[in-house]
């Protein structure tokens, strides 16, 4: 394997990530236990979730991974999984709000919008970050510090057409993330957001990475390849870690170059 940095700091530290199953979730999930983390995360899909068990578990030397089934649409649920994850681990030292959805059915014109489309969108995309974080803070204020990761998106900022409600759940996440910055930074608690770009995971893969989207990524990008889900996990790495302490706010970019820092 490709030797990448190590953070002393990540080791022991309790780290909570949502929709983790797959994608740059399951990457994190893995990153996190080669760092020597507690990792909790939370899926609605078990088999999946199944699946990234076997994997980490077949990696010699690695802390392994505790999963909760939870569908973060549904908010009792999500609150009732959280506290279960506090009242087990005792703390949350990192928080990756990562659980998002942009399928074929988000992939339509503004006027293919209906009022229950909407609504789901905003669900699956938005809503829990803003509730998860809300209970989860709490904790880390008793603690004085934590570390919370909003995922974003860079489509926003394109600005990508024929996806609308993602796009403005994925803008709406840099101004939480803003906010929350400036509210729980006292509280030694900081908060920042990734706004990856194409990147190759399987449901990408499956769903929309076709010749031509590939082409218009490549085309682009400043770099000339496909990224993959573990690149933007370890940007979630030293976004946790102690080594990214005076930096909070910010909405960190990891796309290639298609949209730099414009």
């Amino acid at each position: 394997m490709e030797k990448f940095a190590v953070y002393p700091s990540l080791r022991d530290k309790v780290v909570l990530i949502t929709g983790a199953a797959e994608g740059i979730g399951a990457a994190a999930v893995e990153l996190f236990c080669r760092q020597g983390s507690r990792v909790i995360f939370f899926d609605i899909a078990r088999d999946s979730a199944q699946k990234l068990l076997d994997r980490v578990s077949a990696i010699d030397g690695i802390t392994q991974p505790t999963y909760m089934q939870c569908d973060v649409t549904n908010l009792d649920q999500l609150e009732e999984s959280a506290s279960r994850a506090v009242s087990q681990f005792g703390r949350v030292d990192v928080l990756v709000n990562n659980a998002a959805q942009a399928g074929p059915d988000s992939r339509v014109p503004t006027a293919s919008v209906t009022r229950a489309s909407f609504e789901y969108d905003i669900n699956v995309n938005l809503r829990h970050q803003f509730f998860l974080t809300q209970h989860i803070v709490s904790t880390m204020q008793k603690q004085g510090s934590g570390s919370i990761i909003n995922m974003g998106s860079i489509t926003w900022r394109i600005p990508a057409t024929e996806i609308p409600v993602y796009t403005t759940c994925k803008a709406a996440i840099m101004g939480m993330t803003r906010t929350h910055a400036r509210e729980f930074g006292k509280f030694g608690i900081r908060v920042n957001s990734i706004m990856p770009g194409s990147i190759a995971t399987q449901r990408q893969i499956d769903t929309v990475l076709t010749d031509e989207y590939r082409a218009e990524s490549l085309g682009a990008q400043c770099i000339k390849r496909i990224l993959v889900p573990a690149e933007v996990a370890r940007l979630m790495l030293f976004l946790a870690a102690d080594d990214s302490s005076a930096i909070t706010g910010g909405s960190h970019v990891c796309d290639g170059g298609w949209v730099g820092d414009a």
